[in-house]
């Protein structure tokens, strides 16, 4: 356990107890916010006086000698002295990593700071925006509002989805040599605890039974080694068969792509287009046309 002194955007300092458990730093009191130096020293004081008890209270005299009970704590006094001149501790060795990551793929080019922030906290901690929002502040010292990122979301939608979309994609072909060869199309279903639906979100087949449930679904069209290449979401009651075709067809001929070979679970209307093609599914479960 040490204090850790905390400086508010107001200027003023709070003052923390703090303790390391597991590989994480873990708040276990604020002694309280002083407004001058003054009020800092006293209530460090009381932090120190906190811990002392609270040691005690986990750690009760073992009866040790008075010189090696001596020698303990002026260890121990030396190790807080230390610790409460430390005013913030950031865990950043993913921040350094994923920013070269970042940078060398080039979403550099993206110059709005969250979404450098929402990635590097999907990658290390994917969780609820909400709990992103705790992530951010507890190890990044990044303070983002909740509504900021819900702005910053419908920005990327609207403005920003074709921009890393190019990036991603230009990425994957230099590391394929300059041809993808492969695409791997699957569609997922995300339903929605709710009773209400929309223009997007519609009650339809489940696999999952969720038949009372609006959904929604989300085709994702990735290359070998699972890059990720582009996506398209449609109505909970559209059949996943007719979202696979316009995907393609728009990506190839965005970028132009020649020489390629699709894997999905469903091949009838790839082989009717042209297209080379490999299904991924049970042989027993596929038409005779296509078992031959």
């Amino acid at each position: 356990m040490f204090i850790r002194r905390k400086k508010y955007p107001s200027g003023h300092i709070g003052v923390i107890v703090v303790e390391k458990n597991k590989g994480f730093y873990q708040e276990l009191i604020t002694i309280g916010i002083g407004h001058s130096s003054e009020e800092v020293d006293k209530l460090l004081a009381e932090g120190k006086a906190w811990i002392a008890k609270e040691e005690k209270r986990r750690y009760p005299e073992l009866g040790l000698f008075e010189e090696e009970k001596a020698a303990r704590e002026r260890e121990i006094h030396d190790v807080n002295r230390f610790l409460s001149k430390v005013t913030n501790i950031l865990i950043n060795g993913s921040d350094l990593i994923l920013d070269r990551v970042i940078d060398s793929i080039g979403f550099n080019k993206i110059e709005d700071d969250i979404f450098r922030k929402l990635v590097k906290a999907r990658l290390s901690y994917p969780a609820s925006k909400a709990a992103t929002v705790e992530y951010l502040k507890s190890h990044f010292d990044d303070d983002v509002d909740l509504s900021k990122i819900y702005r910053y979301l419908d920005k990327l939608g609207d403005n920003q989805h074709e921009i890393v979309q190019d990036i991603s994609v230009k990425h994957t072909i230099e590391l394929f040599g300059g041809n993808i060869g492969i695409l791997f199309y699957d569609v997922t279903i995300l339903y929605f605890e709710t009773d209400y639906e929309d223009d997007l979100r519609k009650r339809g087949f489940s696999k999952e039974g969720k038949h009372d449930n609006p959904q929604v679904l989300l085709g994702l069209l990735v290359s070998l080694e699972g890059y990720p290449l582009a996506y398209c979401i449609h109505e909970g009651n559209k059949y996943e068969g007719h979202t696979m075709l316009p995907m393609i067809e728009s990506f190839i001929n965005k970028y132009e792509l020649e020489d390629f070979i699709v894997v999905a679970d469903s091949g009838f209307r790839l082989e009717n287009e042209g297209y080379k093609y490999i299904i991924g599914a049970r042989i027993k479960n596929e038409s005779n046309h296509i078992k031959q």
